[in-house]
């Protein structure tokens, strides 16, 4: 066990180095606020926390710079952490899980499938921690009061090996710990944070990004929260509201360049949260139609990318009983669609503010990965009929 004084050192843990800022990335335009016009109707936070009850955290590490040493560095890696009903509420939800391609992990999908529950919280790390982010969550939960002493948590990844030393397994159990208890209701940091903090997404810089859709009183009035940790994509590919702007802009590609860039080799996760009362089985068609959002900014699930969708509901409490019968709720099929639309909505506009917030980033062997450029961004929208705001 970590001591709780140590513990608490590790919360901030944040190593930056120049050329590799995680700037936080509040700081920059959202796509909300650049104007970026988008469907539906988002949320107060336009943040998966709009859920209410959802947390979430981070832990970023960034250290290092120049050649590769593995073991060493240069390190651009981390976790970020979603608890469903907060981390001081161990009462599972309703969940289901979705592949549009399956070169990726998510573990914990095979009982999540089969009992239609989501025990605890899932994790988001790079494809080398997803072990050692499984065994701490498992740590975490054996401690914690209400919470079964055993489990399967659901944790999944990304491959952040050409910015990060991924082979040298920096993530340890003591940052997952510190993400967990970290985790918090509001504002949600994206770009380079948490597991998001290596990432690259149609050759720009990715990471996390999220966003919410707010039905109307007359569909439900619920919330849908969305959360991604976007790493995959062409450049050529890349739309935002529509216009191509991957095609727009051919340069700024990352580099110096890798042999087999010209594939799609990346992968994105994707976290749908909302209040609406569904069944595991609603759930399920919910995880699908984030393949409408990814395809919608020029995702095409290739054949090395690993695109793992999960939702849940915070709906029906205390569903998970072992005595007398439980009685739950559920929107009619008849009246989902909107929750659909919204989940697709919410998808795009997640991996537009992962692109938004994310900056610059330089890693091993001095290979850089260039954020979007938003004042090009302006003027791509613009040619094409949809200015944005100054």
């Amino acid at each position: 066990m970590i001591a709780p004084t140590r513990r608490a050192a590790l919360y901030a843990i944040l190593c930056v180095t120049a050329g590799a800022s995680v700037a936080f990335a509040q700081q920059k335009p959202r796509a909300r606020e650049l104007g970026v016009p988008l469907d539906g109707t988002p949320g107060p936070l336009d943040a998966i926390t709009d859920v209410a009850g959802v947390e979430v955290g981070h832990t970023t590490l960034i250290s290092g710079r120049g050649k590769l040493v593995v073991g060493q560095g240069p390190v651009r890696t981390g976790v970020t952490v979603i608890h469903p009903r907060g981390k001081t509420n161990p009462d599972p939800v309703f969940g289901a899980w979705f592949t549009l391609n399956g070169n990726g992990e998510m573990t914990g999908t095979t009982w999540l499938q089969e009992s239609g529950i989501l025990e605890g919280p899932i994790a988001i790390t790079n494809t080398h921690s997803v072990g050692v982010v499984r065994d701490a969550i498992l740590q975490w939960q054996v401690t914690r009061p209400g919470l079964q002493p055993w489990g399967l948590p659901v944790v999944a990844e990304t491959w952040d090996g050409r910015l990060n030393d991924i082979n040298g397994f920096h993530v340890k159990p003591e940052h997952v710990l510190a993400a967990l208890d970290n985790a918090k209701s509001g504002p949600v940091q994206e770009g380079n944070v948490g597991g998001g903090t290596g990432m690259v997404c149609h050759g720009f810089k990715g990471g996390i990004g999220t966003a919410s859709r707010k039905l109307p009183a007359e569909a439900g009035g619920y919330t849908v929260g969305v959360l991604v940790q976007c790493n995959y994509g062409l450049r050529q590919h890349l739309r935002v509201a529509g216009v191509p702007v991957g095609r727009e802009i051919p340069d700024l590609m990352p580099g110096p360049a890798a042999a087999g860039t010209d594939d799609e080799q990346g992968s994105i996760i994707v976290v749908v949260a909302t209040d609406a009362p569904l069944l595991p089985h609603q759930l399920k068609r919910i995880a699908t139609r984030v393949a409408v959002g990814v395809a919608t900014m020029g995702g095409y699930g290739g054949n090395s990318s690993g695109d793992i969708f999960v939702a849940f509901s915070t709906a029906n409490p205390r569903v998970y009983s072992d005595t007398g019968t439980t009685r739950v709720e559920m929107v009619p099929n008849a009246r989902i669609n909107p929750l659909f639309y919204a989940t697709a909505q919410a998808t795009e506009e997640a991996i537009v503010n992962a692109l938004l917030a994310a900056d610059t980033m330089t890693g091993i062997d001095d290979f850089r990965v260039y954020a979007l450029p938003v004042d090009r961004l302006r003027g791509i929208m613009t040619k094409y009929g949809r200015p944005l705001k100054q």
